[in-house]
C-alpha cells in the first residue's frame, strides 16, 4: 500500500512543522489552518478512517486526546480549544489516515460546517 502524506512526515520523508512527537503520535501545524491555531495530531499506526477503529485502537485513540491536552498546556491555551475527528469524504475527511484537528486562537462558532 502506497504511504499516504501523514505517513511521509511520520517517516520524515516530508517536512512539517512538528509540536510534539512520541511513540505513539505526531503533532504539526496544519498547512491549510482553518484558526491560529490548527495543529493536526495523527497516531503512527495507519488507521484510514474512524469507523475502522477497533478496540485494539481504544489505547492509540484515547493518547490523541491526552496529547491534545499536552499541546494545551505547552501553548498555554487556556481559553479553549475544538477537537474534531471528520470521518470519510462527505465530513470533510481528505486524508485517509485518522487524525484530530486541534484548534484554537479565536472564538469557533456552533454549529461548525
Amino acid at each position: 500500500m502506497e504511504k499516504n502524506i501523514f505517513e511521509k512526515i511520520i517517516s520524515k520523508e516530508l517536512p512539517a512543522d512538528i509540536v510534539y512527537e512520541d511513540d505513539i503520535s505526531i503533532a504539526f501545524k496544519d498547512i491549510n489552518p482553518q484558526a491560529p491555531i490548527h495543529i493536526l495530531i495523527i497516531p503512527k499506526k495507519r488507521i484510514e478512517m474512524p469507523e475502522q477503529i477497533t478496540n485494539d485502537d481504544e489505547v492509540v485513540v484515547g493518547h490523541l486526546f491526552y496529547v491534545a491536552k499536552l499541546i494545551a498546556e505547552k501553548l498555554n491555551i487556556k481559553n479553549g480549544y475544538r477537537l474534531v475527528m471528520n470521518n470519510g469524504e462527505s465530513a470533510g475527511q481528505s486524508v485517509f489516515h485518522i487524525h484530530l484537528h486541534f484548534l484554537s486562537g479565536r472564538k469557533l462558532s456552533w454549529p461548525p460546517g
